[in-house]
């Protein structure tokens, strides 16, 4: 069963190239938070029509990244300890399901790719010294690669593109490095032994609880620092 891949779909329309600019953006922080959507700076920015941004703002909207109210106009979203807990928490339950499927549904050759994803993990060097884990995007990404495993269509679609720049964007603002790094990936590698026997209640066990430790770590990071 092939599905889109929402994050690393090629760039096709003017629209398309706008729309990938502004979210990589947005989710680094060369865009704050908060901050005022000018249409008439950003076409002249992008040297682009303003019906032709419009496609790639509404885009964005759908993805979370910006927000429109009346009379006030567009802003990008703000990042709240209150929102990140919540999205961790709607993680759990959907990321959950996600794996649950992916150990009925991931081809065997999907779960030997998967190995080879923590292959590379394993060889960073911010992992090997605890520090950090692994964070790009896409085909590398452990998480994603469960997603699309499902081969869930709804799931691909709330996981991956209309939730997963905006987790990205709070990871780059409030900073993810943490001492838990070496546990993680440990976990990881239950949660794909779980898949590789295709034991769906024991993987979804696993990636819920990883998922709510990851949660847990959070809020005693930010109750230290706020």
């Amino acid at each position: 069963m092939n599905l889109v891949n929402p994050v690393q779909k090629q760039a096709i329309t003017t629209a398309d190239k706008v729309f990938e600019s502004l979210q990589h953006d947005i989710v680094e922080g060369r865009i704050e938070p908060g901050s005022k959507i000018s249409e008439p700076e950003l076409s002249k920015q992008y040297q682009v029509s303003r019906s032709t941004l419009r496609e790639a703002l509404n885009r964005l909207e759908k993805c979370h990244l910006i927000e429109r109210k009346a009379n006030v106009g567009s802003r990008v979203v703000e990042c709240s300890v209150t929102g990140l807990l919540e999205i961790y928490q709607v993680r759990e339950a959907l990321e959950g399901m996600a794996c649950r499927l992916a150990a009925q549904n991931m081809t065997d050759e999907e779960i030997e790719d998967l190995k080879r994803v923590l292959a590379v993990h394993a060889d960073t060097k911010e992992l090997q010294d605890g520090v950090a884990y692994y964070q790009e995007e896409g085909d590398l990404d452990f998480h994603y690669r469960v997603i699309l495993g499902s081969h869930n269509a709804q799931l691909i679609t709330i996981l991956c593109s209309e939730l997963y720049h905006l987790v990205r964007m709070y990871r780059c603002q409030f900073g993810m490095n943490s001492p838990r790094a070496t546990r993680a990936f440990d976990e990881h590698r239950h949660i794909l032994t779980a898949i590789a026997e295709r034991d769906g209640e024991l993987a979804e066990i696993l990636m819920r609880r990883h998922i709510a430790a990851s949660r847990k770590n959070i809020e005693k990071k930010l109750e230290k620092e706020y």
